[in-house]
């Protein structure tokens, strides 16, 4: 290795003294000249002594201040409008105290005021100037560098985030792009200029300013257009031969470690809605020093609800999760973010009531989250007895042991395919709703359910599942061609449940809004295109025909329900008849019994019960005596062992 020079720590330490005696000359050049400016060059011998003793006074002005201000601290290359604002401070404090200074040692000679101004004058541009020289030359450099194989792009934004864009673009050499002009929400920004650059139209006009300028990318910053217009722009743009790439907005950039070099436009770009806004003063006090328990940590949406709520000062975060290496990742990722919370990660299964109960006796959570569920709809087709187990008592014996433990607060995550269901995994969820409701008189804890769609990219989703068939050159299998679901990203569901659990007073079904629902097949050839691929050329789209349970289009309100708003735009309440506990204890109970009964069985049960509970009701509605031909369809399905005297309880 070559050896270091020990002239190099002494140079960076007082690098700063070097360069404030070497601007000393030039202070005293300005002096000087702004001496000769004010008379015309003719400079009288009487003046000459007096000059040099003000000379002095002033080098010793200025160079105090300029380095009171910390001038010479900046680095060349980023100097911004702040750092000529510093400029201006000291150039004007060095100014006046120089006045002062002149007026306190000479007062019997007045120094003409035209003077200092025209020194403070040529001192701010002289200083400005050599801090922005650096700057220009790299952006020239860069420019040069780059000029042979540009690429001529426009940027959708003519904002704050357009203008950071042209910054990161210009400053860096690595990225060879000419920016062409700026895209404006509005025609009233057109004919503008951003930093030299002209703001050319409007995002409906993007396509053809592209094609007429020549431009081969389009550019915007992640997170500024909602889904809906980044599809458009994509689909126009690749009429054109034009590419839709994005950059990192500033956000990413603070918060984790990303590349500057745009990417190619991704299926969470084509579907992003409005940022949510969250009450966070709401959350703070609902949340801080309390203890939290979350079930289902491990999984896509426990995972995220827990980084959501980490924020928020909780005193103890418990993590319940029955995979031991989802768990194991997840501690290490929330220890090097590194919240001063304790995490504490528990290895359970939440169809263990024993184990739940230590759980819940040596943590006393004040606030329960369960996301853990099953939710693939075709093998709970084939195993309702692990969906019976998994779903709907777990979050019986969830529920009941909050009740007994004096929990504040409990979320159930919930699901769409408990809306009208017709698969085994949505008629648990639905009657896991309706325990949860019946509990709403008669407890302490306040229980709320929300309900929602598809979280876009969660394991074992579509998404994850086309990308693979893609990767493998196709076919892509979708089940029907008009087959929708609604979809959410998983930030933004986990956000909003953690906001509709400190909205709830108890009983309450929150229902988050979810957009329009999304074609399976338009989502499909969507992750084609964006992989440079072509739909029937490339890859084909292959129907499969439906599965068991499912349904071509998914619901979020049942027929007996209506929705009421709530003081966030983006959750509702769903209002429906109240379940009654004694009713529900009875179904569940009845339920129990049948965990290892024949799959048939089980699931006609379960399609009985649904039918039966969401019938109107005649007669009393407080269920002191279960109307016997309430459940008769039930009834006359079961095996003999499982008596009425059991199910009526």
């Amino acid at each position: 290795m070559p050896r270091r020079s020990t002239l190099a720590p002494f140079l960076t330490k007082y690098r700063h003294l070097f360069v404030a005696l070497f601007l000393t000359p030039l202070f005293a050049g300005i002096f000087l000249s702004s001496y000769w400016l004010r008379f015309e060059g003719q400079i009288r011998p009487h003046d000459k002594i007096y000059l040099a003793s003000t000379l002095a006074c002033l080098l010793l002005v200025k160079s105090t201040t300029f380095s009171w201000f910390r001038i010479f601290h900046g680095a060349h290359r980023y100097v911004t409008f702040h750092d000529l604002k510093v400029i201006f401070q000291a150039t004007t404090a060095s100014s006046l105290l120089f006045l002062a200074t002149d007026f306190l040692l000479t007062p019997d000679f007045t120094l003409p005021r035209s003077i200092v101004l025209l020194d403070w004058a040529l001192t701010l541009i002289s200083i400005s100037g050599l801090r922005s020289l650096k700057r220009v030359f790299a952006e020239y450099e860069a420019k040069a560098f780059t000029a042979a194989n540009e690429i001529s792009v426009l940027i959708v934004g003519a904002n704050d985030s357009g203008e950071s864009l042209l910054r990161t673009l210009r400053l860096y050499s690595k990225v060879a792009y000419r920016v062409v002009g700026f895209i404006a929400d509005d025609a009233s920004s057109i004919c503008e200029r951003i930093a030299g650059i002209p703001v050319l139209g409007t995002l409906d006009e993007t396509c053809h300013l592209a094609e007429r300028h020549g431009v081969q990318e389009v550019l915007i910053a992640a997170g500024e257009l909602e889904g809906s217009q980044v599809r458009r722009l994509v689909e126009g743009c690749q009429d054109r031969d034009v590419e839709v790439k994005v950059l990192p907005g500033i956000e990413q950039l603070l918060q984790e470690s990303v590349a500057i070099r745009p990417r190619t436009v991704s299926i969470a770009d084509l579907l992003r809605r409005e940022p949510i806004s969250l009450n966070t003063g709401e959350l703070t006090d609902w949340i801080n020093d309390k203890t939290l328990l979350v079930t289902g940590s491990a999984g896509s949406i426990g995972s995220e609800i827990v980084r959501q709520l980490m924020p928020f000062s909780p005193k103890r975060i418990v993590l319940v999760d029955r995979s031991e290496n989802g768990q194991f990742f997840l501690e290490r990722e929330l220890r090097a973010i590194g919240f001063h919370c304790e995490v504490i990660v528990c290895i359970a299964d939440v169809t263990d009531r024993k184990r739940m109960n230590v759980i819940f006796k040596t943590y006393q959570p004040d606030i329960v989250f369960h996301a853990a569920a099953y939710k693939h709809v075709p093998l709970m087709e084939a195993n309702p007895g692990e969906g019976l187990k998994n779903i709907i008592m777990a979050t019986r014996d969830l529920a009941d042991l909050a009740v007994q433990n004096d929990v504040s607060s409990f979320v159930l995550i919930s699901t769409d395919k408990a809306v009208n269901p017709s698969s085994v995994m949505g008629r648990c969820k639905r009657i896991a709703e309706l325990y949860i409701q019946s509990l709403r008189n008669n407890a302490c804890c306040r229980f709320v359910t929300v309900r929602f769609g598809n979280v876009l990219d969660s394991a074992g989703s579509v998404v994850p599942i086309f990308r693979e068939q893609i990767e493998q050159g196709g076919p892509v299998t979708v089940t029907h061609p008009e087959m929708k679901r609604y979809f959410m990203t998983i930030p933004e569901a986990s956000q909003l449940v953690i906001q509709a659990g400190a909205m709830g007073r108890g009983g309450e079904i929150f229902v988050l809004d979810m957009g329009e629902p999304v074609a399976i097949v338009d989502l499909a050839t969507d992750m084609i295109r964006l992989s440079g691929l072509e739909v029937g050329r490339d890859i084909d789209i292959r129907f499969t025909g439906t599965r068991p349970g499912e349904k071509l289009h998914e619901e979020l309100l049942l027929s007996n329900e209506e929705s009421l708003h709530t003081k966030h735009p983006k959750i509702l309440v769903a209002k429906s008849t109240e379940s009654n506990l004694k009713e529900m204890q009875a179904v569940i109970a009845m339920l129990a019994d049948l965990t290892d009964a024949p799959t048939a069985i089980v699931s006609a049960a379960l399609h009985d019960l649904i039918l039966s509970l969401e019938s109107p009701v005649t007669g009393s509605a407080v269920f002191d005596d279960l109307p016997a031909n309430r459940f008769s369809n039930v009834l006359s399905r079961l095996p003999e062992e499982v008596t009425t005297e059991k199910f009526a309880a």
